[in-house]
C-alpha cells in the first residue's frame, strides 16, 4: 500500500507552468512609433566627431581651453607664492567655466530649435 501511495504522489507533481508570451522579439530592433532611423549610419572617428562638434559650437572648446589655461597658470602662481595673481587666475577660471556652461546650454537649445532635415 505504501508503494501505491508514493506512485500516486509522483504522478500528481505539478508540471512546469506554461511559458508566458514574450512581449517583443529580442532578435529584432524595437519598433518605435514616429521614429525612423536614418538610412546611412556612419561610424565617426574621435577626430571627425570632435571637428564636427567644434564647427557646430566653437565656444565650448574655447571655454574649455580658457578654463584649463587659467587653472594651470593659477596653480603655477600659487606654487611660486604669488597669492594675488593666483587668486585672480582662479576667479578667471570660474568665469571661463561659467562661459563654457552657458555655451553648452546655448548649443543644446539651438540644436533643439533647428528644423529636422
Amino acid at each position: 500500500m505504501a508503494a501505491a501511495s508514493t506512485r500516486a504522489v509522483t504522478e500528481q507533481q505539478p508540471s512546469a507552468p506554461p511559458s508566458a508570451p514574450i512581449p517583443f522579439d529580442l532578435s529584432q530592433p524595437p519598433v518605435i512609433e514616429g521614429f525612423y532611423p536614418s538610412s546611412k549610419t556612419k561610424d565617426e572617428t574621435f577626430k571627425e566627431k570632435f571637428i564636427r562638434k567644434t564647427k557646430e559650437n566653437p565656444f565650448v572648446p574655447i571655454g574649455c581651453l580658457g578654463t584649463a589655461g587659467a587653472l594651470m597658470y593659477g596653480l603655477r602662481a600659487f606654487q611660486q607664492g604669488k597669492t594675488r595673481q593666483s587668486q585672480m587666475l582662479m576667479r578667471g577660471r570660474i568665469f571661463a567655466q561659467g562661459f563654457t556652461v552657458v555655451a553648452i546650454i546655448v548649443g543644446v537649445f539651438t540644436t533643439a530649435l533647428k528644423p529636422k532635415q
